[in-house]
């Protein structure tokens, strides 16, 4: 019943505007694309998509301009419902002649290319990847050679959805070129952003956290405290990877800021994501399993509709590390539907390695195997050696060390060459629990370097005499945490008792 509504009311407004009214709404568009990059985004897709339908008939490619950054806030702040009305409002007919026009004939190039943008787009949110990448391989071609920086940000962003990271990479480089040598430096912050973002994705941390800082030190100099939430959640993101849990904490924090005072989904998720991360990579399985669960889960909390799909690989592996359940039938076959689509290359490879971690011993081996099969076929060493470590520990739990080592060592090969430092130790550690011996003339670990960061908590805490429930209140987490933990770290150990658990941490 609202949308009918509305759409009466943008009816009635494309009565051209007279006197005052077109400098007004040139000024109101202004005022949407500086909420856009500096405030609220749900007040900037309301004011862009008015302006965009008093402009109609007077301004038709500043009504197109406007309604394309209404879908901009719409997906910012995470509203589907919003990002599909301002695509069907983008095709709206921009007069009274055309509003009787139906046949694509009758339009002109760049109406039909607006209009198979929409559909392309549309096609995308619903899922059907196979007809949005038909349809939006064209535009992407046409868009690609342009000349100006909002065309090639386009460009960048449909290639970035379709899955085409190296033209992603490669356009969104062009467009940062562009901006710098026309002196567009306003622009520069958010193709940094989109640059970053698109580096990320394609597993070049490094490359991300220099552009991201780029972009950081550009904003500076115009305001665009949005813009400066998503470059956050880039660096906490590439420093979950090659960083420490403080430096992770520090951008994370200030991504989420602006992300929950103006609104911004795409950030927040990716921020949340990024801590998560950070907790996983230093053994914190419980806490990491704590904050992915709303964002895979349907509800209020739940993560922005494009990108909370991304982190259920990170959720299932934190999951099953803190001894959980996990609902297989839900957060895996709905990543299955993602991994379908084409759009992330190395998907279908982390869906055979979130069927392994969940799958029973008779099964988990094959679906290990195949994922480091598909890995072969998509650039991503990073995630590579994720496949490599899970598969590394699954084999040594099941006294298996000979093979457990050969995985371990590929994991810290892999790691290495993506300078994941926090994961090339917690590699380390396992490979030396498979019983690697250590380089001659390097002094010996101790026995307490083989536990992760919450088992040494656990461990601890046991042996200053708590019980396991006195633990689990001290970490906020379950008593069934504490067990499984306090088993593994028996198992690391050697020892078979509290008693002989304290004795070797007085040693």
């Amino acid at each position: 019943m609202g949308h009918e509504a509305t759409r009466e009311d943008s009816d009635h407004r494309a009565t051209p505007p007279v006197g005052d009214e077109l400098p007004q709404a040139h000024a109101e568009m202004s005022q949407g694309l500086l909420l856009l990059r500096d405030g609220p985004v749900s007040d900037a897709y309301n004011l862009l998509l008015l302006t965009s339908t008093t402009l109609r008939t007077a301004d038709p490619a500043r009504s197109r301009t406007a309604c394309v950054h209404a879908t901009l806030a719409a997906w910012a702040g995470g509203d589907r419902d919003g990002y599909r009305r301002a695509l069907d409002e983008l095709c709206t007919p921009l007069g009274p002649r055309s509003a009787v026009v139906h046949d694509a004939d009758d339009r002109g190039p760049a109406d039909t290319l607006w209009r198979t943008y929409r559909d392309g787009m549309r096609c995308l949110v619903d899922g059907d990847f196979h007809r949005a990448n038909a349809l939006l391989r064209p535009v992407l071609g046409v868009l690609t050679a342009q000349t100006e920086v909002p065309g090639l940000m386009s460009a960048g962003t449909i290639a970035l959805m379709l899955g085409d990271l190296a033209t992603a990479r490669h356009v969104l480089g062009v467009a940062l070129a562009t901006a710098r040598a026309d002196g567009a430096t306003a622009l520069v912050p958010r193709v940094l952003e989109h640059l970053a973002y698109a580096e990320l994705r394609e597993g070049s941390y490094h490359q991300a956290r220099v552009h991201a800082e780029a972009g950081l030190e550009a904003v500076g100099e115009h305001g665009q405290r949005n813009v400066a939430a998503g470059l956050s959640a880039v660096l906490a993101l590439a420093a979950s990877i090659a960083g420490g849990a403080a430096t992770v904490a520090t951008h994370a924090q200030a991504a989420l800021r602006t992300a929950h005072a103006h609104g911004l989904s795409q950030t927040s998720t990716l921020a949340e994501w990024a801590q998560a991360r950070a907790d996983l990579g230093n053994g914190n399985a419980e806490h990491a399993a704590a904050r992915l669960a709303p964002l895979v889960h349907s509800g209020p909390r739940q993560g922005h509709f494009g990108l909370w799909v991304m982190t259920v690989p990170c959720y299932v592996e934190a999951a099953v590390l803190a001894g959980h359940d996990v609902e297989a039938g839900e957060v895996i076959d709905q990543y299955a539907v993602w991994a379908a689509m084409g759009a992330d290359p190395q998907a279908p490879a982390l869906l055979s390695r979130c069927r392994a971690l969940v799958a029973g011993d008779e099964r988990s081996e094959e679906l290990f195997a195949e994922a480091l099969a598909r890995h072969e076929k998509a650039n991503g060493p990073y995630e590579h050696a994720r496949t490599h470590l899970a598969y590394g520990m699954w084999l040594r739990r099941r006294r298996r060390p000979g093979e457990a080592r050969v995985q371990l060592r590929s994991a810290v090969m892999g790691f290495e060459q993506s300078g994941a430092d926090v994961w090339t130790d917690h590699a380390r550690a396992e490979l030396r629990a498979a019983g690697e011996a250590p380089p001659a003339g390097t002094p010996g670990p101790g026995p307490l370097s083989l536990l992760t960061p919450q088992q040494l908590r656990i461990a601890r805490s046991v042996a200053g005499g708590a019980t396991n429930r006195e633990v689990a209140r001290q970490l906020s987490i379950s008593t069934r945490t504490v067990e499984y933990h306090l088993r593994n770290v028996f198992t690391q150990l050697g020892v078979r008792s509290r008693v002989a658990l304290t004795r070797l941490l007085a040693d």
